[in-house]
């Protein structure tokens, strides 16, 4: 039977991670493993919650060696953890340091070790079946339990393989062996998983062990990576990062996925660092599916093996690492079986005065506006108990649709915000109401789930009243 190995790509003599500017090596890797795995429990699956990237990646490969998976859930709330618990009897922990209290059976990552192993000392790379399941990602289904999505190592492979390549070649490079990946995503996030570990496991490539958040502290783990290197980012962190006004390292290329791009934040981001930037679309249950050089054109093309069939609110993916059909859950204009528009989510639709839009798009063009560090466009449910008397209008029970903005915009007038919007989106489309705030409750990739900003609106909303009263 065949089998994949666990690492691909370069020797055992090169690195496959960066820790604080010192190199740790493939071979030191497999041996990290090997030690972690002699004390993993006999049961699993992992829940590999270390914030250390090398450590994630030592824990994932730990886990397989053991026969066990990991677990990708989309938080590690209280509740997600119970969930998982009921769900996945035999499930634990793996943390670090910086792990907060979880309630399950936890095992501690060992320290980084004194001493170093050699290639000739390092023990075999393990080989692993393609259907052997390496992870379970997990989404918040409708009635808040998480929903596993298998996730086949040979299918992951395949996924990285050709997320590497169209990396390589948007760099004009062969391949990425050599360089080296700097992400301000968390490797549990299936785009950092991807973008960062896996694409280092089979690519050649290195990642750094941290995940900076500050502008300063991602600007210093660039200047400390070996070139050619690559900042894995999000929308959110790239616009606060060239918005902070910092002498930015020169990097090689600049990838960003979870959200659409404004051009005008890329035009900006590529002046920054000197770099070309691609952004990535994907979604879970496919994986990494498309690219695109954004300042080049809204046009995306598919990884390489993958088809798109069907059009608009029924495009489905399949091919490559996607062995069957998988429906997108965005409205797609496909132009060709490997070329696409993203014009927003299916579920964001929104209809007013016969006219439709997505509140994707919305923000979108509120976020392009100069002055705004970050903004959302909200509409409130047709249940949401919202008072006449608050200035705000339920969002559905008139017949029309009453939309709100939150925005960070500190010294942007709303007359400004609203004179901006205009010429961007259609008037009916324009906010009843904008409200400033200090902050959106993103999640660490940056991602604004849709109950998240339901909950968090209703409790701006409720404490705006009471100021007023």
């Amino acid at each position: 039977m065949n089998t994949l190995p666990l690492l691909e790509g370069a020797d055992l003599a090169a690195p496959l991670a960066w820790h604080q500017g010192q190199p740790i090596t493939r071979a030191q890797y497999l041996a990290d493993v090997q030690a972690l795995a002699a004390l993993l429990p006999k049961r699993g699956p992992m829940l590999n919650i270390t914030h250390d990237r090398y450590r994630f990646a030592v824990g994932l490969g730990a886990a397989m060696q053991r026969g066990q998976n990991n677990l990708l859930p989309p938080n590690h709330t209280a509740d997600t953890v119970a969930r998982l618990a009921a769900l996945f009897p035999g499930a634990y922990a793996l943390c670090d340091d910086s792990a907060a209290a979880i309630d399950l059976p936890v095992l501690r990552h060992p320290r980084y070790p004194v001493a170093r192993v050699t290639p000739a000392g390092a023990p075999p790379c393990p080989q692993f079946a393609p259907q052997a399941l390496a992870a379970q990602v997990l989404t918040s289904g409708s009635t808040g339990a998480p929903v596993p999505h298998p996730k086949a190592w040979g299918l992951l492979v395949r996924n990285a393989r050709s997320g590497a390549a169209r990396l390589a070649q948007q760099m004009g490079r062969d391949s990425l062996t050599g360089c080296t990946i700097v992400a301000t995503v968390p490797a549990q996030h299936m785009y950092g998983f991807e973008s960062s570990v896996l694409v280092a496991f089979v690519s050649g490539a290195a990642f750094d062990t941290e995940r900076p958040f500050y502008p300063a502290d991602i600007a210093a783990a660039l200047a400390r990576a070996l070139r050619p290197r690559l900042l894995v980012t999000t929308p959110l962190h790239l616009k606060t990062l060239v918005d902070a006004g910092l002498a930015l390292p020169p990097v090689d290329l600049i990838v960003s996925a979870t959200a659409p791009l404004s051009p005008q934040l890329a035009a900006r981001a590529e002046a920054a660092f000197g770099a070309p930037l691609m952004e990535i679309y994907g979604c879970t249950e496919a994986g990494q599916v498309a690219s695109r050089r954004t300042t080049h054109g809204d046009e995306w093309q598919v990884y390489g093996g993958l088809q798109l069939s069907g059009d608009g609110e029924r495009v489905v993916v399949q091919g490559g690492h996607v062995p069957q059909p998988v429906p997108l859950a965005d409205v797609l204009e496909v132009l060709d079986a490997q070329t696409f528009r993203l014009l927003g989510r299916s579920n964001d639709l929104v209809n007013v005065a016969g006219k439709r839009s997505s509140l994707s798009h919305l923000n979108y063009h509120l976020n392009a506006i100069e002055g705004v560090r970050d903004g959302a466009f909200w509409l409130p449910p047709p249940d949401h108990a919202l008072s006449q008397a608050d200035g705000v209008v339920r969002g559905h029970a008139d017949g029309v649709v009453r939309l709100i903005a939150f925005v960070v915009a500190p010294g942007v007038s709303h007359a400004h915000l609203r004179s901006a919007l205009r010429e961007r989106i259609d008037p009916a489309f324009l906010p009843r109401r904008l409200i400033d705030v200090p902050a959106l409750p993103r999640e660490a990739t940056g991602k604004l789930p849709a109950g998240v900003l339901d909950a968090w609106a209703a409790q701006q909303l409720y404490a705006l009243r009471e100021r007023s009263a």
